[in-house]
């Protein structure tokens, strides 16, 4: 069936050419925009709070209320969860192509609309803004099935796992792009606007040019994705879809044709012979849940376990840093000089570890396996994050934050050369091809459910047990130490629910799934 078909035993055993390479960057610049758009927001709260909150007499800058701060952080990942839903279930209706355009269109439009948020009061803008970054989240969600499905379906089975990865590794260059941009913008604004620190004037700390920096920042994300839809347009759909799902063997081997340049024969009957009573099984159904539910809640909870900790730490890794004295204390500066301190911390963070720990699981996840690079993730994550939470008050030190740094960097590293990466990747391997994005995206949601989670979950947590040192409109939390091991505990969990979790290395799609098996028992089809 499946597998003895020539067009799919041709892109299996196809050798590494120019259109992978083509496939990861159309592919992996969309994930370079999901990650700017999602990660850039962090960059630019504080901003935002000494524009819109400012409290006359304060000894403090102004900054987001408890409720703002959460909406604004949180939005884009509830969006970005109902996108995942929705995009991924249609992408298995209407073909991976055809949604992928959506996606991009909303993205660009939403990146466009979040920089130009207006209102007549702080909370209108605030309103604004949280509308377009739901929406902007919509269409980030999407990306996630169907990048990862697409270049799975076109990926050969010998480096499979390399080229998923090679497309998510994009998302630690948007992290990279979001703080690099912000710093440019900042170092602009800030050589042309100079304005006292806040402790020496409040009010003329924060020019009145300073709102645009984050509208200039947040807008910047509607480039790539605006640069990269020409290219999305002429991706022919993948081969896997058109034969497995739409039924369509002609299509199949004319457009891989082209794409591989060799003459690959139809094979309409064995095509025929996939419509064998059984072999169409839906989501719900007994029969999914006994061949991949199991899989199934090991792709969801793993990457629910992983974003809780990922996200609480990279979304308030601002928090952090200035809690241990990386960042100046906010009076010391005025407002656009503190976004060039928190765009600082975190591009450094993002250069040391998030992107060398993505491109480690590039090179090694076709030899190391999925599995073992996932377990030995969580298992470091899980050390790292105890090593600094026991001793918390000795990192807060000044003479260690060299050490502590390196310690936080290595969470994040073994996060990337670990689930992070793994967690994308093996969602678009092991189920069938009619269900694929579908189990991708309800994957992926869950893992926004964690982020959620975290993002929510930390802003509180994280909070001084003592009330009269909690942020301002905040009640009190268990502090940073204890969260720390909350977030531990969480890594821990999630080292033991990979065992769910099967290893794809060297496999087809089609043996993993179990549709090979239809062909051998047509009476009993596996689909």
């Amino acid at each position: 069936m499946a597998g003895a078909l020539q067009v799919l035993n041709a892109l299996d055993a196809a050798k590494t050419q120019w259109y992978h390479f083509t496939a990861i960057v159309i592919a992996g610049m969309g994930f370079f925009t999901d990650a700017y758009d999602l990660f850039c927001i962090s960059l630019v709260t504080k901003l935002m709070g000494r524009i819109y909150y400012h409290v006359e007499g304060s000894g403090k800058p102004g900054s987001l209320p408890p409720n703002v701060s959460a909406a604004v952080n949180g939005v884009a990942l509830c969006g970005t969860l109902a996108g995942q839903l929705f995009f991924g279930w249609l992408g298995d209706k209407l073909g991976r192509k055809k949604v992928y355009g959506i996606t991009l269109i909303l993205m660009v439009v939403c990146s466009i609309g979040c920089g130009l948020s207006l209102g007549h009061s702080p909370s209108a803008v605030m309103a604004t803004l949280c509308f377009f970054r739901f929406w902007l989240g919509f269409g980030i969600g999407g990306d996630y099935p169907l990048s990862a499905t697409i270049m799975s379906e076109y990926s050969n089975k010998k480096t499979r796992g390399g080229f998923i990865a090679a497309v998510f590794a994009m998302q630690g260059f948007g992290i990279l792009g979001g703080g690099v941009f912000a710093i440019i913008v900042s170092w602009a604004f800030n050589s042309r606007y100079d304005a006292p620190p806040y402790e020496v004037d409040p009010l003329g700390s924060t020019v009145p040019q300073a709102d645009y920096v984050w509208r200039i920042v947040l807008m910047f994300g509607a480039i790539p994705a605006a640069l990269t839809y020409y290219w999305r347009m002429k991706m022919p759909e993948t081969a896997r879809f058109t034969a497995l799902v739409a039924k369509n063997a002609k299509q199949a081997a004319a457009d891989m044709s082209k794409v591989l340049q060799t003459d690959i024969e139809a094979e309409p009957q064995k095509l025929e012979k996939m419509a064998a009573p059984g072999s169409s099984f839906g989501l719900f159904s007994n029969e999914f849940l006994k061949r991949h539910g199991l899989h199934l809640l090991g792709t969801s909870s793993t990457w629910l376990l992983l974003d809780i900790a990922f996200y609480s730490q990279n979304l308030f890794q601002k928090d952090i840093f200035s809690a241990i004295g990386w960042i100046p204390a906010a009076k010391t500066m005025n407002a656009v000089q503190e976004v060039f301190w928190i765009a600082r911390a975190q591009t450094l963070i993002a250069l040391c570890s998030t992107v060398p720990g993505y491109w480690f699981t590039v090179f090694l996840i076709d030899r190391m396996g999925r599995f073992s690079i996932q377990l030995m993730g969580f298992f470091f994550m899980t050390v790292f994050m105890f090593a600094i939470a026991i001793p918390y008050n000795h990192w807060t030190h000044k003479e260690n934050r060299i050490g502590f740094v390196s310690m936080y960097s290595l969470t994040f590293f073994f996060a990337n050369f670990g689930p992070n990466a793994t967690t994308f990747v093996v969602p678009a391997e092991i189920f069938p091809a009619r269900l694929r994005s579908t189990c991708h995206g309800i994957s992926a949601a869950a893992g926004k459910l964690g982020a959620i989670i975290g993002a929510f979950g930390f802003l509180y947590l994280s909070q001084s047990p003592d009330k009269n040192k909690t942020e301002a409109g905040y009640p009190p939390g268990i502090g940073v130490k204890n969260s720390l091991l909350v977030l531990g505990v969480v890594n821990l969990l999630g080292l033991l629910f990979t065992f769910l979790v099967p290893e794809p290395k060297g496999k087809s799609l089609e043996e993993l799934s179990g549709e090979n098996e239809e062909d051998d028992n047509n009476d009993d089809s596996r689909g």
